[in-house]
């Protein structure tokens, strides 16, 4: 498993094998990292759940769970910030034709609504020309949460 920096900003590097069960790990190793960085639960979740979908789009969408094929994982992690690079060794896709999953056609549709949890939970969301890379960034809104816990919220 990948070992953090001794920092407050750390890294992990690391490459799955393309099946659904390795990367468990490396989520709840992201996951404990952060909490140790301060992060809060609502937070939390919301990178789990798009390290997740993101991963396992990853391994069954791009490379089709080919076990020739890994999945390359790098993330950033700060007390405030959570970014994330994840590859595969697919021919990519477009992002843009991946049909709406809250169209009303769609709603009963089982599938399609990773991309937009991860969209949906996260600052900002990048594919690469190919659509083999995802690029994701979470940023906490540090003066919204000093307000609120000045004020007794939060």
């Amino acid at each position: 498993m990948p070992v953090p920096s001794s920092s407050a900003e750390r890294t992990l590097s690391t490459t799955l094998a393309s099946n659904l069960i390795d990367y468990h790990r490396l989520i709840d190793n992201v996951a404990d990292q952060l909490a140790e960085l301060g992060w809060e639960y609502p937070n939390l979740f919301a990178v789990r759940m798009a390290l997740e979908e993101s991963i396992s789009n990853a391994i069954r969408h791009g490379n089709n769970e080919d076990p020739a094929k890994r999945v390359h994982v790098e993330c950033r992690l700060s007390p405030v910030r959570f970014w994330s690079k994840i590859v595969d060794e697919g021919a990519g896709f477009n992002p843009s034709a991946v049909p709406d999953c809250c169209a009303p056609e769609r709603l009963e549709v089982p599938g399609g609504r990773g991309l937009a949890l991860i969209k949906a939970y996260m600052t900002s969301v990048e594919y690469n020309e190919c659509g083999n890379c995802l690029t994701m960034e979470k940023r906490l809104d540090v003066r919204r949460e000093a307000i609120g816990d000045a004020d007794g919220e939060g």
